[in-house]
């Protein structure tokens, strides 16, 4: 059987790592960091353990289907979120609850649209037939061409053609009258690194998603109990992991990649190989396609960076939740902030992930590990974070005015992690946290290719090839690619 060299150990490398040795292929994992998770990672300091990525997942039986793929029992186990999370308004002292019980939802919604429960079924209605129309059509396919993806896409039931020429908060304001609904549903378009005024309406099957298809889950332990579950799985398999090993060039003869590369000048051979770093950087980085130049990239449209910051905190915060999202009074021209603007952001949004609020063990007795997340502009838009710690300042004073608590005098520890962070040590293009956006000509056949357009026996997995950006999509990814490496054979 042959030997298969995966570059980079994110969710999608490690996936498809599990398949690929289900399948008796002999498998090499080269790691950029010192450890595995890629932007699923854990930070550990002072005696805090930090997920720094992703703090949660939806459509769960993608991981039971790979589970089943692969013979195995999944490494970990996960619960359902409920409420899914919580929002809260500037100025506000109201907290809602997002529960998926819609006649619970609704109860909160009351004042504001008396009839949001009505509303909200039949949005539901038309996201779920969204989501069911072209999930297995769309999402789940290898395209051989872009001739193949526009024949799938003429097979989209018609009725839903009218989306395409929306935004996902056009379609959210045709079915709800007050801001704060329109606000709190619109704001899972975040997930995938755009605001709702500029993702299409399409992604409105996201709601479906949460609110009837399969939820969100949180996972015991930590959300990177998934990359240790997976890389003992793995390292028991037999299969070798290689870290603070980069990639830097290249070898090849015609048509075939020979080999590839590190920054010690050892080259590393195999049959066949499976990049999980960014498609598109590592196409424009290290093979220097022209498709994917300096011009080029920068043409591209790309996600909004992420301002990740970590702090640890004596005391407990029974009064926060698990995951809360705090907002301000001008949604869509902090938005249009997030894309476009330069100078710093003030009275910033921003996430608030209390990871050991059922986690115990991930922060000392009587403390608390709080992840916090702010959309910010990426390096295109903002090229230098030197004003990083005021940004950090700014928010941990929103936060403590909104918690009635102020957090200063607790810190015992801080980290930060600014776009140029994430793109020094993730290989991020330009720090755009989940690399292209999914703009039309960007998603299906129109994204990087999960096959390299030169060499035969390279392939991609990941967020910035198909289907997309996501936990759940980078496990689809992993199907995917490994259908093209059996079907070459």
């Amino acid at each position: 059987m042959k030997d298969i060299l995966i570059v980079g150990a994110g969710v999608g490398g490690l996936s498809t790592a599990l398949r690929l040795v289900k399948r008796g292929y002999t498998v090499t994992i080269l790691e950029k960091n010192a450890q595995a998770g890629g932007r699923m990672n854990q930070l550990k300091q002072d005696g805090f353990t930090f997920d720094t990525g992703p703090s949660f997942f939806s459509m769960s039986y993608e991981f039971e289907e790979l589970a089943a793929d692969c013979g195995l029992k999944l490494p970990f186990e996960y619960v359902g979120l409920d409420p899914l999370y919580t929002v809260h308004f500037r100025d506000s002292e109201k907290t809602w609850h997002l529960h998926r019980d819609l006649t619970k939802l609704a109860a909160q919604f009351q004042e504001v649209e008396p009839d949001f429960e009505a509303h909200m079924r039949r949005y539901l209605k038309k996201s779920g037939a969204l989501f069911n129309d072209t999930v297995d059509l769309i999402i789940k396919q290898n395209f051989n061409s872009v001739a193949a993806f526009v024949y799938a896409m003429l097979h989209v039931n018609p009725r839903h053609l009218p989306v395409i020429f929306r935004s996902f908060w056009q379609q959210v304001n045709r079915y709800f009258t007050s801001k704060e609904a329109r606000e709190i549903i619109s704001l899972v378009a975040f997930f995938l690194g755009k605001t709702p005024f500029d993702t299409m309406a399409v992604y409105t099957l996201l709601s479906h998603t949460e609110f009837q298809h399969d939820g969100y889950y949180n996972v015991k332990g930590g959300m990177y109990a998934i990359i240790e579950g997976f890389v003992k799985q793995l390292e028991q398999s037999g299969v070798r992991f290689v870290y603070n090993t980069e990639i830097v060039d290249y070898r090849s003869t015609g048509h075939q990649l020979t080999a590839l590369v590190d920054q010690h000048g050892q080259s590393w051979t195999a049959d066949d190989y499976v990049i999980n770093a960014d498609a598109a950087f590592f196409r424009h980085r290290i093979f220097k396609r022209k498709a994917f130049s300096a011009a080029r990239m920068a043409k591209k449209d790309w996600t909004m960076g992420f301002f990740t910051f970590y702090i640890g905190v004596q005391g407990k915060l029974p009064q926060v939740n698990h995951h809360n999202y705090y907002l301000g009074n001008d949604y869509q021209g902090y938005a249009d902030k997030v894309m476009r603007a330069s100078e710093s952001l003030e009275k910033p949004y921003y996430y608030v992930n209390v990871v050991s609020k059922y986690n115990e063990e991930l922060a000392p007795a009587g403390c608390e590990s709080l992840f916090f997340v702010c959309p910010v502009p990426n390096l295109l838009v903002k090229p230098h974070w030197d004003d990083k710690d005021q940004l950090v300042d700014s928010i941990l004073a929103d936060f403590s005015r909104r918690i009635g608590e102020d957090l200063n005098a607790r810190i015992l520890t801080r980290v930060i992690y600014t776009p140029e962070d994430w793109q020094n040590g993730f290989n991020l293009y330009k720090g755009a946290g989940l690399g292209l956006s999914h703009t039309f000509w960007q998603i299906g056949g129109f994204r990087p290719k999960n096959y390299d357009e030169t060499f035969r026996n390279v392939f991609y997995v990941g967020a910035s090839t198909v289907p997309g950006a996501g936990i759940p999509m980078a496990v689809i990814s992993s199907r995917l690619v490994v259908e093209r490496l059996e079907k070459k054979g």
